[in-house]
């Protein structure tokens, strides 16, 4: 069983803020998508998910 929450997440490269005040709460057998414009922060919230990206 695998269960990820994320809470009140910031992430910002240097002046830059990528991503602001982020929820997601995934349980187990559920699909997630992560849908948006290019330079929104989808690959920067997977490499935090897969632990490459300090949190």
């Amino acid at each position: 069983m695998a269960n990820i929450k994320f809470s009140n997440v910031h992430k910002s490269f240097g002046k830059n803020k990528i991503i602001s005040d982020f929820y997601l709460e995934g349980k187990d057998d559920e699909f997630l998508v992560l849908v948006g414009p290019s330079g929104c922060g989808k690959s920067t919230l997977l490499r935090m998910i897969a632990g490459l990206e300090k949190i």
